[in-house]
């Protein structure tokens, strides 16, 4: 697959996934850092350890900027009642003026489940209620009042409210290393995030085997095949978790293959890992999106400064 089979080659935007941020003068601080490098999108995770709450942490991102995206990466599902998870995004693109993107997913840390008392039920049961929050989740954004009969969740005659200000949705992430949840993607969301495979519940060596640029192909190609006439529409997404600006990149490459057990050559061919001096990481990324298509790359809180020249470079383009 390369991006000739799309209509036309997205241009590209970038966002910052935060972490290990807990006050609020750092917080803000990171916002508009973000903002002035010309990050599209702050986004966080919805876990419940040690992080701060996503909603009035996102608001508070919001508050503090003026064209900064954001949005959770992402809600789970089953944290939050979606008719209560809808008001609350709703607000939130209202209160932002129209930045939200909404990121929503099925769930799957063990850990947030075990300490909180969630069932952990199985993935089919997780995902069956993930696609009926989502459906729920988009009548509720509608101008009519909404009804909903499923499996797990009932909605009767409820006009939410308010309603965002992008219509006739904020636009819908739905991030998928599987085939199932890739499907879904293909045909729900405006943006698809390719993930590794996290059926283990954690991070560990069969995720990283997810990770191989030959999986990402698979994946790709699921969710263009399921896509059909929507593939054209669809931003494709990358969430890249090893990033190391260095002038030295076969030394950077073969340190973190050592460090999570992998051959170099899977380091320097995933889209998942950044790795070089930022003329190759925009040559990299530029290939990346020809042969995958991707064009919206996140990477996390604590490279904002060293990857701002290649997003100078990208962005828009």
């Amino acid at each position: 697959m390369t991006s000739s089979d799309r209509s036309a080659t997205r241009p590209f935007r970038f966002g910052v996934q935060t972490r290990g941020i807990s006050t609020a003068r750092e917080w803000t601080e990171t916002a508009r850092r973000a903002e002035d490098r010309g990050y599209s999108c702050l986004t966080m995770p919805d876990h419940l350890d040690d992080q701060l709450a996503p909603v009035p942490a996102l608001m508070a991102a919001a508050a503090v900027t003026s064209t900064l995206r954001v949005g959770a990466l992402v809600w789970d599902n089953d944290y939050k009642h979606p008719l209560v998870l809808a008001k609350e995004l709703a607000t939130m693109d209202v209160l932002s003026e129209g930045r939200l993107e909404i990121g929503l997913g099925a769930g799957w840390m063990i850990a947030d489940y075990e300490q909180s008392g969630i069932p952990y039920d199985s993935a089919k049961v997780r995902i069956d209620r993930f696609v009926e929050g989502l459906h729920i989740i988009k009548g509720l954004m509608a101008d009519e009042p909404y009804s909903f009969t499923g499996e797990h969740y009932t909605i009767t005659g409820h006009n939410g409210t308010p309603k965002p200000i992008q219509k006739p949705c904020p636009p819908v992430l739905i991030g998928g290393g599987g085939k199932r949840v890739l499907s879904i993607a293909a045909r729900e969301a405006d943006i698809v995030g390719i993930n590794a495979t996290m059926s283990a519940g954690v991070v560990g060596p069969d995720a990283f085997l997810t990770m191989t640029a030959a999986a990402v192909d698979d994946k790709v190609d699921i969710v263009r095949a399921v896509a059909g006439d929507r593939w054209a529409d669809i931003e494709l997404n990358v969430r890249a978790f090893l990033v190391n600006i260095t002038d030295d990149p076969d030394a950077a490459a073969a340190g973190i293959a050592s460090m999570i057990g992998v051959e170099q050559s899977m380091v320097e061919e995933t889209p998942f890992a950044l790795v070089g001096p930022p003329s190759k990481i925009a040559e990299d990324l530029l290939a990346r999106r020809e042969r995958w298509g991707f064009s919206y790359i996140i990477v996390g809180s604590e490279d904002i400064d060293s990857f701002a020249p290649v997003v100078e470079a990208l962005a828009g383009h």
